[in-house]
């Protein structure tokens, strides 16, 4: 079940890897510039958003495996035609389709590695997290080969498309039998997460706009502030998801030996001190171990608050996983818009000072985390 569970997180990854290397190709394939490309994320955004609302029904009323096949293989499948939209108008309805099935997913598959972690009574929550940043790492490294290789984009979006459905429907048929996830009343409608969940939520959902960011904007930092060809460009991708993944591997051991404060504190002032690296660096390649560096400062972030809600008093641990990684998600989809339209504001650089600015107000809130659960 563990490794089921582990190969949803990787397939996430990927995906998820291949539309940030993708992102200046959208860019140039539609013929827009940042604001509108903010557009487009948001539209993901959006559609995210819808998701989350009915998250939390159809796990309690399907379990996290079916709802991850379904939801899981359709992100996956949506891959193949992000170049195929007659218009940009099509091309926003399409993301909102993506961010639909990505949100719900990615709560079905965070609310499954919970109950694993309760039930096996040791952290495992890094490690699962590691694995989506393994899927990244293995996403952007291959779509840089691709690019380098000369394959068509569209034959590289098709290829991953079906690879990644497929796996995730396969892997789905090993995950917790749908009486594991499920919760006892199913069909209560969504709601914002209150009291210690709120708080846990708002953190995790700083770290995601800030991890988020990286993911959607790093290869079109690289690419077009700091004039790297775009083989280069998405190592910046692959570079921090390969950072992030072995400190999440090694991830679950920390967590076992530090305190929860004190760890989150010292990841998120590493992540701002290695960002602030990042956009004062005229280098690309002082700029790829920059990134790295903020991989491994938000690699706990995540791991630590998610594994917090589940230890709330009075909460189901499904339901809070479920709560708190639909407010962490809104945040990982909100942030790259914002992003975006500070760009075209100002300038890429500058937009992506909030990074810094999010990774030090978490480490500012670490203590108050720890005593929410």
């Amino acid at each position: 079940m563990r490794w089921a569970s582990r190969a949803q997180f990787f397939c996430s990854g990927f995906v998820f890897a291949t539309w940030g290397v993708h992102i200046p190709t959208v860019k140039a394939h539609y013929e827009i510039n940042e604001a509108q490309l903010g557009f487009a994320i948001l539209a993901a955004g959006v559609g995210a958003l819808l998701g989350l609302t009915q998250a939390s029904r159809w796990i309690g009323r399907h379990g996290a495996g079916r709802v991850a096949a379904a939801c899981g293989g359709t992100y996956a499948a949506l891959l193949s035609a992000l170049l195929l939209a007659p218009n940009l108008a099509a091309l926003l309805v399409l993301l909102a389709m993506f961010g639909i099935a990505t949100s719900v997913f990615d709560v079905a598959i965070n609310t499954e590695a919970a109950q694993l972690e309760l039930r096996n009574e040791k952290p495992l929550m890094s490690g699962m997290h590691g694995m989506f940043s393994l899927g990244g790492m293995a996403g952007a490294t291959s779509g840089s080969a691709a690019i380098a290789a000369g394959m068509s984009a569209q034959h590289h979006l098709a290829l991953v498309a079906v690879a990644m459905a497929l796996t995730i429907v396969v892997a789905a048929r090993s995950m917790l039998p749908r009486e594991a996830t499920a919760f006892a009343r199913s069909d209560e409608g969504f709601r914002l997460p209150r009291g210690a969940l709120a708080l846990l939520g708002l953190l995790a959902a700083l770290g995601l706009i800030a991890e988020g960011a990286i993911y959607d904007w790093s290869v079109l930092y690289l690419l077009q502030e700091l004039g790297s060809p775009q083989q280069q460009a998405a190592l910046a991708y692959a570079s921090f998801s390969a950072a992030m993944a072995l400190a999440r591997f090694g991830g679950d051991a920390m967590r076992a030996r530090f305190a929860p404060a004190g760890l989150l504190r010292a990841s998120a002032l590493l992540a701002a001190g290695s960002m602030t690296v990042v956009l004062l660096t005229s280098h690309p390649w002082v700029a790829l171990a920059g990134f790295a560096g903020v991989g491994v400062g938000f690699a706990n972030v995540v791991p630590v608050l998610f594994a917090a809600s589940a230890r709330v008093p009075g909460v189901e641990p499904a339901r809070g996983i479920a709560a708190v990684s639909a407010a962490a998600y809104l945040g990982f989809m909100a942030g790259p818009p914002v992003i975006g339209f500070l760009a075209q504001a100002s300038s890429l650089t500058a937009a992506l000072y909030l990074v810094v600015a999010f990774a030090l107000a978490l480490a500012a809130s670490a203590r108050r985390a720890d005593s929410a659960a």
